[in-house]
């Protein structure tokens, strides 16, 4: 696809996936709300099963979920610094693997590479908005990506600017290539808040 080659505007990109994230906390607070507001209504009405009762902890619940990804899932902040310290660079290949469900959101694994070339890592991606849903079209074609493989960064999809916060699968199998890089581009991941692993999963107890 022709649009494919033009880099995407990087102003236009972030306020697409602002806008996805603002979307998507207004719906979870006005669930919430009314969740919270069906024991009071069924009150008023002379509603006396116990059934509404169940509507606060719902609420509650919904307000947990929502917190643990904003708090673990959204990445805007993070993929806003990288596409500011990183040059975009267009991937002619997109491969997903497969998609885990987490309580930060879907996380999809997935290469980014280019035709001929061979050795690129797999990466853990995220989506940056919290939506829980793979990229329509993502591939179709190529990506565009910002960051440095072995540390991480953003992946963001041609026509529907989609994008999504990535970092190695295998964490541990690049350390000693973060080890052992130098100056400069150490520096880089440092200024665009990647030099350390940022996917990980909240651990929330569960009392039996």
């Amino acid at each position: 696809m022709s649009h494919s080659l033009v880099a995407p505007d990087i102003s236009q990109v972030l306020r697409r996936n602002r806008r996805l994230l603002y979307r998507h906390i207004a719906t979870r607070l006005s669930l919430a709300a009314g969740l919270f507001a069906v024991p009071l209504v069924a009150r008023l009405v002379g509603y006396d099963a116990a059934l509404p009762a169940f509507g606060m902890p719902a609420g509650l619940l919904v307000l947990v979920f929502l917190v643990l990804r904003l708090g673990y899932g959204s990445r805007l902040k993070v993929c806003e610094k990288v596409l500011q310290t990183y040059p975009l660079e267009y991937r002619t290949r997109v491969a997903k693997r497969h998609t885990a469900w987490r309580y930060r959101g879907d996380v999809h694994t997935v290469r980014l590479s280019v035709r001929g070339q061979h050795g690129a890592p797999y990466l853990h991606a995220l989506n940056a908005s919290t939506v829980r849903r793979w990229p329509k079209g993502a591939e179709e074609g190529g990506a565009w990506f910002a960051g440095d493989l072995a540390f991480g960064g953003v992946m963001v999809v041609p026509g529907s600017n989609d994008m999504l916060f990535v970092q190695p699968a295998d964490w541990e199998k690049y350390e000693q290539e973060r080890v052992q890089a130098d100056v400069r581009r150490r520096a880089l991941a440092e200024q665009a808040g990647i030099s350390r692993r940022l996917d990980k999963e909240p651990r929330i107890l569960v009392s039996g």
